[in-house]
């Protein structure tokens, strides 16, 4: 499945994975463990995850941290696949 077809797949799923002030180390695993249920998860960096760092940094590095990859990241919002 290509990049585009994942975006458009994303395009209607629900955030279902909040990063907060506790940073990505506090959902490494629950996305990890989302991911192996399914393929696409959408992400929200809240304000307080940001601190100084744009979401698409955090985006790559969550997505580094658990072996998958990022699709794409809109706003605050990011999409990784596995």
């Amino acid at each position: 499945m290509g990049n585009q077809d994942l975006r458009k797949e994303a395009h209607d799923l629900d955030v279902t994975v909040w990063v907060g002030k506790s940073g990505i180390g506090a959902v490494e695993e629950e996305l990890s463990d989302q991911l192996r249920e399914r393929d696409l998860v959408k992400v929200k960096f809240l304000r307080s995850a940001r601190a100084g760092s744009t979401v698409e940094e955090l985006t790559e590095e969550l997505a580094e941290r658990v072996d998958a990859d990022v699709v794409e990241t809109r706003g605050n919002t990011g999409v990784v696949h596995r």
